[in-house]
């Protein structure tokens, strides 16, 4: 395991029902075919060694002996290969015939796991040949020459890197209480799931959300193997299923129906799920009473370099198309919601909003217009204020007269060049020197106004600061950096860009829609420099801060799972690998981590405003940090990347 990843496999091999030896061979070949690949676990389906379908073939000794024959097989076939490999087969113990699944390393038995869960079907009566864990006593036999130990009591597997992992077979995890909750609540971070479930219609749909939302509840990964091509076909037909998760998240799926044996390959992230796991004080408390007996597994004879063949979304926050709709009036509904709450608790039908023409005061403004819809409020109640500085654009300035005035709102414009320069003057600054001074003492001059309007009206200052700049501290403290209610302050920049869009799509706001979509196709700058000799905007945040969507990335990874700076830039670097050149991403998650840290007081008294998404930066919430934090730790990674 390398930077938490470790690789598994769900394996689907092709079988004849009761021919021992060539379903042997089978397995054989994805067992090489897996361990080629760097696999480090794999999982076949249940009772692959002679076939799931046997029926009554199961009472036959002659069958029974040769399973334990194809497992010794098998075992001196992984005599020298690294991989785990977990395979089915029927196993004897005393009068019981157990359903099985054997994990076996380096040419070893580490340990035998009895199904629990039999079915009850018509088309297949599993009580019939075997018994239940649940039926057995501990007890210890001889199994392809091989002393096991079997009893009913949970086994966790623990790999020599720390990874543990648990085994359940098909049932089980219909069951109410599977048996993977006992093993994830003992400690198992992994699943692996040996399978034989028969197609009916709308039956893998219901599978699929099943072993999803097992991963989810449990915070684990989970790989799911089912049998496939070459069951009986008497009665049903088994299609083969193949699929692994991790923490709901579906990594990889198999072919479905498929006439040749498959092989699914992923990276669970372990490092990720111990995160969650972590942080989630619901799990921590589940814990308290489970238990399992931990077995190790064999250290690694040979150690093979790292290849990291994960997907990574390079937009972590940005909804897929198909969910686009959805999420984006989710989110607008969680700010409409927050700010109407806030209006009806301070008995207040006036908001005053800072217009510049930008992404965030936009869609401030569009959520103070859905607010005030909702609510049966006059939109004249809404006070949108510009104010041209030493930087605004034509087109920043019509763009957001345009959509005020489209909007039917109030509107009012309110130059601050005279009072800036009046406060330069107070202060002894010069105004041909454009540094900090020269640019917050615009924002601040900005907030003053709307908080002093706010004052005169009886109104709120509506906030419209988003993630990225909190993250970042892209924002002059006690200027932008302060409102009344922060409605943006749980939203990425790169997402605040698709809520516009799909705003700008919605009849609702047909009349607007030009204008939005110049509004999205705008550089992003707070624009406190004067323009360029044609009029456009000179002063672009992302030629100072770096791209938005790297930021975003590093945020969504540093804050959600707690990521160490290598890391993410492996992930970055496969991300983003066809857009930024190594050493780009490299120079900006510097820049992150370094204003991340010494930007926390910014943060540490920001105003109210709703969580959005999995991530927040509310001093109150999800993020308590000191201001005074030493960010060395994270630099000294970073300069060795």
């Amino acid at each position: 395991m390398k930077y938490g990843f470790i690789k598994v496999a769900a394996a689907v091999p092709a079988v004849k029902v009761a021919d021992v030896v060539y379903n042997v061979e089978e397995i054989e070949k994805l067992i090489s075919l897996a361990d080629s690949e760097h696999v480090e676990i794999v999982c076949f389906p249940e009772l692959c060694i002679t076939g799931y379908t046997c029926q009554d073939l199961f009472k036959e000794q002659l069958l029974l002996t040769k399973a334990e024959e194809g497992l010794l097989m098998l075992l001196d076939f992984t005599r020298t290969l690294d991989i785990i490999c977990v395979v089915g087969l029927p196993v004897q113990a005393g009068g019981l015939l157990l359903n099985c699944a054997a994990v076996i390393q380096h040419g070893s038995i580490l340990g035998i796991v009895p199904k629990t869960y039999l079915p009850n079907y018509a088309e297949f009566y599993e009580k019939r040949w075997f018994a239940s864990a649940q039926d057995l006593n501990p007890t210890d036999i001889y199994l392809a020459g091989t002393p096991v130990h079997l009893s009913s009591e949970p086994k966790l597997f623990q790999t020599t890197d720390g990874v543990k992992f648990g085994v359940e077979i098909c049932e089980d995890v219909w069951a109410p209480i599977p048996p993977s909750n006992n093993l994830t609540m003992a400690g198992a971070e992994i699943i692996l799931n040996c399978s034989a479930s028969d197609e009916l219609i709308g039956k893998h749909r219901y599978l699929r959300s099943l072993v999803a939302q097992q991963s989810a509840r449990t915070m684990s990964g989970y790989v799911y193997a089912s049998s496939g091509f070459g069951e009986s076909t008497q009665d049903v037909v088994y299609a083969g299923n193949s699929m692994i998760f991790e923490n709901g998240k579906l990594l990889v799926e198999g072919d479905r129906f498929s006439f040749q044996p498959q092989l699914q390959k992923a990276q669970i992230d372990v490092e990720c799920l111990r995160t969650e796991r972590q942080t989630n004080s619901t799990f921590i408390n589940a814990q308290r009473e489970a238990h399992a007996l931990i077995i190790q597994t064999k250290p690694a004879m040979d150690e093979h370099p790292f290849e990291f063949t994960r997907p990574v979304d390079a937009h972590p926050f940005i909804p897929k198309d198909d969910e686009m709709k959805e999420t984006c009036e989710e989110i607008l509904n969680i700010q409409t919601a927050g700010l109407a709450k806030r209006l009806i608790h301070t008995n207040c039908q006036h908001v005053v909003i800072g217009i510049s023409g930008g992404l965030d005061s936009t869609l401030a403004l569009l959520v103070s217009v859905r607010t005030f819809d909702r609510l049966g409020y006059d939109r004249k109640g809404i006070i949108g204020v510009t104010m041209p500085g030493f930087g605004t654009t034509d087109r920043t300035h019509d763009n957001a007269a345009s959509l005020m005035q489209t909007l039917g709102i109030s509107q009012m414009e309110i130059p601050i060049v005279k009072a800036v320069k009046q406060h330069f003057s107070d202060i002894g600054h010069d105004a041909a020197i454009h540094d900090a001074t020269y640019e917050n003492s615009q924002a601040r001059e900005r907030t003053q106004i709307l908080m002093d309007l706010a004052n005169k009206l009886n109104g709120l200052v509506v906030g419209t600061g988003d993630l990225s700049e909190l993250a970042l501290g892209w924002a002059t403290y006690n200027g932008d950096h302060m409102s009344m209610y922060g409605v943006n302050a749980g939203i990425p920049k790169t997402l605040i860009q698709y809520i516009i869009k799909y705003i700008a799509s919605t009849a609702a706001f047909s009349a607007q829609r030009e204008t939005l979509l110049d509004i999205v196709d705008t550089p992003i700058s707070p624009e406190l420099t004067p323009a360029d000799e044609m009029g456009n905007i000179k002063q672009k945040t992302e030629d100072l801060v770096g791209p938005y969507e790297l930021h975003d990335f590093f945020l969504y990874y540093f804050m959600r799972f707690g990521f160490r700076p290598a890391k993410i830039f492996l992930l970055a670097k496969h991300a983003f690998g066809d857009t930024y050149e190594h050493d780009t991403i490299k120079k900006w998650l510097q820049t992150f981590c370094r204003r991340f840290f010494s930007q926390q007081f910014k943060r540490s008294c920001l105003p109210d405003g709703p969580k959005v998404g999995s991530i927040s930066l509310s001093p109150r919430g999800d993020w308590r940090m000191p201001s005074d934090a030493c960010s060395t730790l994270w630099l000294k990674e970073c300069e060795e990347l």
